[in-house]
């Protein structure tokens, strides 16, 4: 409540009479009160009570309430009877909705006044989506403090291994591999957690990078425990290679050995005529000649 200023009043607001040293203050409503003191507090002044009638529906409760109480606390008071949260409720009073934060002296209610109590269902439905939003939250930040929890089990396990082969140490193959299996588990795990935002998404991406920190962690580890076998891995291969070419050349060479290049010519002996040619010389020529050898005359045809 704001408090005036002290006043040392000649007359007094209310009655006119002279009264010195009373000191007032404001109410909220605008009301200018006698401020309370210490003396006064020996003699309290009872807050008077007043009996309304609420409707709701087709139903009348009526309820004890000081008049200096806000609508809100008569929200809060008509839970029970009406089974409405108090938040889903509207106050209507002369036809007017009002605050909460409203007193009910300061808009005349009075004894045996009528209030009427209506559900707002906007107000029901985003209680329940907030009731909804608080739950998946609760749940997101339970999970991940579980997961978190397992993630410290095998950070464990992940430097053990780091202070084996750091020292020389061997590790097997497959301890790291299921660590590794584990790791990535958890990582699913995270990422089918969905929050829209705030302090559980941001651990919810702490616990992410912290798990890929480790995973990283132990396939460095892993190059480091086997660089023997990576080597002879290496060499196999290169072997290998080599192997492949040699029989590459050696099926190149057996097949130019099947061909043999030679320089002997082959004879062919006297064949007639592919085309007849006929005589011209007279008969005693040809009866001279009987004794010589045969010259075959052909005709050759010459391309362009």
């Amino acid at each position: 409540m704001m408090r005036m200023r002290n006043m040392t009043n000649r007359g007094s607001p209310i009655n006119g009479n002279e009264q010195r040293g009373i000191e007032w203050e404001m109410r909220p409503g605008g009301m200018l009160v006698q401020r309370r003191t210490g003396h006064s507090d020996l003699n309290p002044v009872q807050t008077p009570t007043i009996r309304v009638r609420v409707k709701y529906g087709s139903t009348y409760h009526q309820l004890n309430i000081s008049s200096q109480a806000t609508f809100g606390e008569l929200k809060k008071m008509l839970t029970g009877p009406t089974g409405l949260h108090h938040q889903d409720q509207k106050l209507y009073y002369k036809e007017k909705e009002r605050d909460s934060k409203v007193f009910l002296d300061m808009v005349g209610v009075k004894d045996k006044s009528k209030i009427v109590v209506m559900e707002d269902p906007i107000s029901k439905e985003k209680r329940y989506l907030e009731m909804m939003k608080n739950a998946k939250m609760e749940k997101a930040a339970k999970s991940i403090s579980e997961i978190s929890l397992e993630v410290d089990r095998l950070a464990g396990r992940v430097c053990a291994f780091e202070s084996i082969i750091s020292k020389g140490g061997k590790v097997v193959e497959s301890d790291m591999l299921g660590l590794i299996e584990l790791l990535m588990n958890q990582l699913l795990k995270l990422d089918g957690i969905i929050v829209d935002g705030g302090d559980i998404k941001l651990q919810r991406k702490m616990q992410v990078k912290r798990v890929q920190k480790y995973v990283e962690t132990l396939d460095i580890l892993k190059t480091k425990n086997s660089p023997q076998q990576k080597h002879s891995n290496g060499v196999h291969n290169k072997l290998a290679r080599i192997e492949e070419q040699q029989e590459e050349a050696s099926n190149n060479n057996s097949t130019s050995s099947k061909m043999v290049v030679t320089t002997n010519w082959e004879t062919f002996d006297n064949l007639a005529p592919l085309i007849p040619i006929t005589c011209t010389t007279s008969t005693s020529t040809a009866s001279s000649d009987t004794n010589n050898s045969v010259h075959h005359k052909f005709n050759w045809e010459f391309f362009d």
